[in-house]
């Protein structure tokens, strides 16, 4: 069944729509949710949700329905980045973690800590485009910026990307 329809049968009250909407998307918002706040966090995925299921009855065109997520979900991101910046100071240094055994789990740690480390904007496009697979249209859309914007900041993202790599001394 399609997101379209999905949505029309939302629309139209049907109690088990809703429910299979949120599972079809939920990875892909966790996903970007964890990787844009650098771990975990429920109450953003949650208010994300609570947010679609509030506009549905306003969203006009069904078939845009990824890009109008993501943009609830970016939103949502950037009030609590936002909120965070606003009442932390330094934080502290985190305790080294112990040795992995486990080559992909130190892959996917090196890979994560240099996603980190790229400016909020650059990592934004590199996950909605490589990782949630979006158009570069739909990225656009998401980020209220002309394509060619979406374009320049995922070649400099993923420049930033090789040189924090390199800088950890892992191999490109």
């Amino acid at each position: 069944m399609s997101d379209e329809l999905l949505i029309v049968r939302c629309r139209l009250g049907e109690r088990d729509a809703f429910p299979e909407l949120v599972r079809r998307w939920h990875g892909a918002v966790d996903r970007y949710v964890r990787r844009m706040l650098a771990g975990p966090d429920d109450d953003v995925v949650q208010e994300i949700w609570l947010a679609v299921f509030h506009g549905l009855p306003k969203l006009r065109r069904p078939e845009r329905f990824a890009p109008w997520l993501f943009t609830i979900a970016r939103r949502a991101v950037t009030n609590r980045l936002r909120d965070s910046y606003a009442r932390s100071g330094p934080e502290p240094p985190e305790e080294p973690a112990g040795p992995d055994e486990s080559d992909a789990i130190v892959d996917r740690e090196v890979l994560g800590e240099a996603l980190e480390a790229l400016p909020v904007r650059e990592r934004e496009v590199l996950l909605l485009f490589y990782l949630e697979d979006l158009p570069l249209e739909a990225c656009a859309q998401i980020c209220d910026v002309p394509v060619g914007t979406v374009k320049s900041r995922l070649n400099r993202a993923r420049r930033l990307l090789r040189e924090e790599l390199t800088r950890k001394e892992y191999e490109v």
